[in-house]
């Protein structure tokens, strides 16, 4: 590959640097930020690829990267824009092989004179160029010695979250924690009020993405789209897309044809939609968010796909309505959670949750089962998910629900989900990225039992 000139290349940095300063300065969420700044921004496709991966790639090893910037720096408590623009170059410098290092720090420097720093260019440069010099050098702590330590540098988590998962899944952790999504594919399934399977394959022929039939039911995969969202079929409310865990939860529910439903955390519709076109826009479904620019989302979604049966409301699901109890043939709690399911697709999630945050979202999840069970009729459907694969939020949440409910019982998946996916392993199905080839997701179907 061509080498790069000292000053080629400081647009996509300036763009990348941007946004890494808005998720760790600002607390912003990477992928939504990036989008944001991608839109409109005058890159070509390999500069806009080219972003994405420095942005990825430096949320990803953040950990690493500051390790191994403090073993070159005499003075690692530097300004947070030094720090930012440090991290950037030194992800090009440990991680990519394509990008000359020379080229990397040149670049690097120019950012402190953009970011009005420039009385720091001599610094910039010269921690760079340490870190050129010594980066062959850098030992990790003894693994025998500070296990703990040497993995949480290794893979890039806190330290925290590496003995969680080893605590919940043993030697499987390393796995779970080397897995990296390289996939740029998305799930789509055809709106089943207006076509079948196959008008929808039919339908995708036509385009210029490469599809292929997944095991799910009405699943295709898709690869080579860039912004599906802005398809004419998309906007017209003839497919969604909808990830196979999220679809799971939907499956889990066994829907009939005129039920009364509730979604109790909705936004922003998917699982709500896919569950009124299972019902084949009869019976009722209620779709609950506690703000109102989510409930906006649902209200969207719905007139897209011309569902009729939803009814989008902005409630509290942690409060109780007595005029409920009992009411609903079924009840879908996709739960708020961790989100680490999603770890290897959105790295800044594991810089963002913390122990703390983690115990008060499994206290949240508590309450919002004691209280959304009593809306479920007897011999109706209780399914709790979220896209954790924490199991204090998965497996231990539900067992501990069941101690407390004796009035509930857990209950087998429909056939309708695949059966690779059936055969869990423990209480309820806990699917994981690097094992099932899908998003990190739990879910339990639960069911009231008969008076």
């Amino acid at each position: 590959m061509k080498e790069q000139k000292p000053m080629d290349g400081l647009a996509s940095r300036r763009i990348a640097l941007k946004v890494i300063r808005q998720v760790t300065e600002e607390g912003a969420y990477a992928s939504l930020a990036l989008d944001a700044a991608l839109k409109n921004c005058g890159l070509s496709g390999a500069d806009r690829r080219l972003v994405s991966r420095l942005v990825y790639d430096t949320l990803d090893h953040l950990i690493r990267i500051d390790w191994a910037l403090a073993q070159v720096m005499a003075k690692p408590d530097t300004d947070i824009k030094l720090k930012n623009i440090l991290r950037l170059g030194a992800c090009q410098i440990l991680l990519e092989d394509r990008i000359p290092d020379s080229a990397a720090t040149n670049l690097c420097v120019q950012l402190c004179a953009e970011l009005g720093m420039p009385g720091l260019k001599g610094v910039c440069n010269g921690i760079l160029r340490n870190l050129i010099r010594r980066k062959n050098e850098l030992l990790l702590p003894e693994a025998e010695t500070d296990p703990v330590r040497n993995a949480s540098i290794r893979y890039s988590v806190p330290e925290w979250l590496y003995l969680k998962l080893r605590e919940d899944y043993g030697d499987e952790a390393d796995r779970i924690l080397s897995f990296r999504n390289l996939d740029d594919g998305w799930t789509l399934r055809p709106n089943l009020t207006r076509t079948d399977d196959a008008a929808f394959e039919q339908l995708l022929s036509k385009k210029v993405w490469k599809s292929e039939r997944t095991d799910m039911p009405h699943a295709w995969k898709i690869t080579g789209a860039m912004d599906i969202a802005r398809d004419a079929d998309y906007q017209a409310g003839n497919f969604s897309i909808q990830s196979v865990g999220s679809m799971i939860a939907c499956l889990a529910v066994g829907v009939k044809r005129g039920q009364q439903i509730l979604d109790c955390c909705a936004a922003p519709g998917g699982k709500t939609c896919y569950l009124a076109e299972l019902m084949g826009g009869t019976g009722r479904v209620q779709a609950w968010d506690i703000h109102e620019h989510r409930v906006a989302l649902i209200e969207a979604q719905a007139r897209r796909l011309g569902l009729e049966n939803i009814r989008p409301m902005v409630r509290d699901a942690a409060k109780s309505r007595e005029d409920l109890e009992r009411s609903m043939d079924a009840v879908l709690l996709d739960a708020p959670c961790s989100g680490l399911g999603f770890m290897a697709q959105k790295p800044d999630l594991k810089l963002r949750v913390t122990e703390e945050s983690v115990q008060e979202l499994t206290a949240l999840q508590e309450k919002l089962l004691d209280t959304v069970c009593t809306y479920v009729k007897p011999g109706g459907v209780l399914v709790y998910s979220t896209c954790s694969i924490l199991k204090d939020e998965n497996e231990r949440q539900a067992a501990r629900f069941l101690e407390r409910h004796p009035e509930f019982e857990e209950t087998a998946l429909p056939d309708s989900i695949p059966e690779r996916y059936r055969s869990s392993r423990e209480r309820g199905l806990q699917l994981l990225e690097h094992r099932d080839g899908v998003e990190g997701f739990y879910l339990i179907r639960m069911r009231r039992k008969d008076d």
